[in-house]
């Protein structure tokens, strides 16, 4: 009862802050949009977020910001100043702790923009990974777009948890800086990966699930610190690409992916599911292409 409650509120809560992230934001102005003091909103809002409203608001800024800077040309003051930051230096500073670089290093480094989840509100995700939460089966059906391609054999720079077995248990192991440090990498052959890795690929005591990026056989770059490379074979891989969607809707964009390789059979196409092969894959999900996973095959 006490979640019905106050959901409605803190959704009134963020669509304030959304409506308003350009401009200052008061705790007055989320407890009008609430409908509750300001004590029991900024209450309530940290139970279903995760967060303090105004850490929430700050790393939403900031991540609004690293779009800007990416996608276009302005100035990193100008940024600043339209996120409500009062100066150069504050801007640095909190770019810098959020995303490890700062502004002007992160515009030309290439790497990927972290999508901003707030704990509380990740775990609807965590749920569905789990198998918690099913995919409404009144929803359309989707598009999805299947093909086979070859992977060579090759090596892959790996950093393994210890118990993870999807994405939110692995960075609350080893952090949420892996994917950068990997894009890194030079001389990879492809972007880098989450990988779900068999048993006969992963030492005692690892991780099932891990964030690698794949380099050639013959690769003799840097690994960096904590990182380790293994040797995959060559093998084919059947890659499922959803439809384009929203940002804001990655989640469903997942599990309804995740629901066509459920019931998918290969073996209508001639082939069968080896995942003893090499590891199942994702890439980062962006909407513009849509939500891609690959699993293991082999031709019947």
């Amino acid at each position: 009862m006490e979640n019905q409650e106050y959901g409605p509120a803190v959704r009134r809560m963020l669509e304030c802050i959304e409506n308003h992230i350009s401009e200052p934001i008061t705790l007055k102005m989320l407890a009008d949009a609430a409908w509750y003091s300001p004590w029991h909103c900024a209450r309530r809002f940290k139970e279903v977020t995760g967060l303090a409203p105004f850490t929430y608001i700050r790393r939403l800024r900031l991540t609004k910001a690293a779009k800007r800077l990416r996608e276009g040309d302005e100035k990193v003051i100008d940024v600043a100043f339209d996120f409500v930051f009062d100066s150069h230096e504050g801007f640095t500073r909190a770019f810098s702790r959020q995303f490890g670089m700062p502004p002007t290093q992160f515009r030309t480094s290439g790497f990927p923009i972290p999508v901003f989840i707030p704990p509380g509100l990740g775990k609807r995700l965590r749920d569905r990974q789990l198998g918690e939460v099913r995919m409404n089966q009144k929803q359309k059906p989707q598009a999805v777009f299947t093909q086979v391609v070859d992977r060579p054999a090759r090596k892959v720079i790996v950093k393994f948890a210890k118990t993870a077995t999807h994405y939110y248990a692995y960075c609350e192991e080893v952090g949420c800086d892996v994917w950068n440090i990997l894009a890194a990498v030079k001389d990879a052959l492809y972007e880098p990966i989450g990988m779900w890795m068999p048993v006969n690929f992963r030492k005692e005591g690892t991780s099932e699930y891990v964030q690698g990026v794949e380099v050639a056989l013959d690769y003799q770059g840097a690994i960096p610190d904590g990182f380790e490379m293994i040797e995959l074979p060559a093998c084919k891989m059947m890659v499922f690409q959803g439809p384009p969607y929203e940002e804001d809707d990655f989640e469903e964009a997942i599990t309804d992916l995740w629901e066509v390789m459920k019931t998918f059979d290969p073996k209508l196409y001639g082939f069968e599911w080896a995942d003893e092969d090499g590891p199942r894959f994702q890439l980062a999900p962006m909407g513009y292409r849509g939500y891609i996973e690959a699993r293991p095959v082999r031709t019947l």
